[in-house]
């Protein structure tokens, strides 16, 4: 696949079925993704990867914090959260783990773990797989992230979705680069 093809066409995929990416087409993916911009060679980045009966266990982890953050949650909220993770074959949980340096602060550290990701989902696109990137109440909640074993330093930036594509993929639409573009002059 051609890299401007690439970069002009991936698109989000929801509709995602097995089968999983094999191990190599991940190797190929964090391989990608570990291309990042990186300022300092921090290597900000740390990913887990949930797969077969792991998802369900995933998915009662976020019933289990959705009933810790509402314990009033209905049967239908309740089933919306456990489902969560069933929607592709693999979920790889993006974590940021952000250190105290004197020159690169969070946000820079922050944005590399965010690039690293885009990457994943360009090599993703580039190999015919279908993936979504995928954030929400539990991508953000305290109780996840230590039941996931991340460390204070760490924040979950994301759930990536993978699997096989179902049915055909949508156009991305065309967007004009002059509505979001501008030239700054300051002598003007």
């Amino acid at each position: 696949m051609d890299a401007l093809d690439l970069l002009q066409n991936r698109v989000s995929v929801t509709r995602l079925a097995e089968p999983a990416p094999t191990a190599v087409q991940l190797d190929v993916l964090f391989r990608a993704a570990l291309r990042a911009p990186d300022h300092g060679q921090l290597r900000p980045w740390r990913f887990l990867t949930v797969e077969d009966t792991a998802r369900e266990r995933l998915g009662e982890l976020f019933v289990e914090a959705l009933r810790l953050r509402q314990p009033e949650a209905g049967e239908d909220a309740l089933r919306k959260a456990r489902k969560m993770p069933l929607r592709a074959p693999l979920v790889v949980v993006a974590i940021a783990r952000v250190l105290p340096h004197p020159k690169i602060p969070e946000s820079e550290q922050v944005l590399a773990v965010a690039c690293a990701v885009h990457g994943l989902l360009l090599a993703a696109h580039a190999q015919g797989l279908g993936a979504v990137w995928r954030t929400g109440e539990f991508a953000y909640d305290r109780h996840v992230a230590q039941q996931l074993g991340l460390a204070e330093n760490e924040q979950v930036l994301g759930f990536i979705y993978l699997g096989t594509p179902e049915g055909s993929l949508r156009t991305p639409p065309e967007l004009d680069p002059r509505y979001f573009v501008s030239r700054w002059d300051r002598n003007a």
